[in-house]
């Protein structure tokens, strides 16, 4: 049943890529969209998620909120890193490096990936809890859609590679969902990751695709494009109960 719900989680990845690929004369707008739809999954999705599956405490501070941290410092440094390589080779300051956003792309697909186990895992429980977490993994696979094929985009990769990491990202729920039936994976393990993933995909949401959006482009419609992105994935968490 799991792997067969997958294939919504499937067809909404695509139509997500889609869509950001059909308004590229709004450039700004579909930015502004995808960083509220990332800042909205990270911070309503992905580490409540986190939190209420790796409880533990490690010094006194959650694990997740470490791994959090821990993400988002990672994008830092491996960005900071990457500035300086440019420096070194003579590579104006705001040209785009393609492998940030591949790397970036497949971050995406990884967690598309742990999408899919967590639908599979879910199915295991009962149907209940499975049609929850469908209801949720569907939804919100629209959002990462747009944001793979947006984040390999900005990063001056060509058409077909922006696509080819859109199919991966659409196929990776269903690669999940089927491998639940082989295995099945720690709660703990998959709060850990969602807390790390969660922290590095706020620094591309907060550090590059918002600024992005707004420097040649400081409209208000852009501000609302990320407003309602966020709003967006409220009301997809809201749906699906949590």
């Amino acid at each position: 049943m799991a792997v067969v719900v997958a294939l919504g989680a499937f067809l909404m990845t695509l139509f997500g890529g889609w869509v950001a690929g059909r308004v590229t004369d709004r450039r700004h707008l579909v930015l502004g969209l995808a960083g509220g739809l990332m800042l909205g999954v990270v911070g309503l999705d992905l580490l409540p998620e986190a939190m209420e599956a790796a409880g533990d405490e490690v010094f006194g501070v959650p694990e997740a909120l470490l791994l959090f941290v821990g993400g988002f410092l990672l994008a830092h440094v491996v960005e900071r890193l990457l500035a300086v390589r440019r420096a070194a080779h003579g590579v104006a300051a705001d040209e785009r490096v393609p492998q940030v956003g591949m790397t970036a792309a497949a971050a995406m697909v990884g967690h598309s990936l742990m999408d899919g186990i967590a639908l599979g895992a879910a199915f295991q429980v009962g149907g209940g809890m499975g049609a929850t977490v469908a209801l949720a993994v569907i939804t919100h696979d629209f959002a990462d859609g747009f944001n793979t094929y947006t984040i390999t985009s900005l990063y001056g990769n060509a058409r077909r590679k922006a696509v080819g990491m859109l199919v991966a990202d659409a196929l990776a729920p269903l690669v999940g969902a089927a491998s639940t039936l082989l295995f099945t994976l720690p709660v703990e393990l998959l709060g850990s990751y969602l807390g790390f993933f969660g922290g590095a995909l706020l620094y591309l949401a907060a550090a590059e695709i918002l600024p992005e959006a707004h420097h040649t482009h400081p409209a208000r419609s852009t501000l609302l494009c990320t407003v309602g992105g966020v709003g967006f994935i409220w009301l997809v968490v809201g749906v699906s109960g949590g």
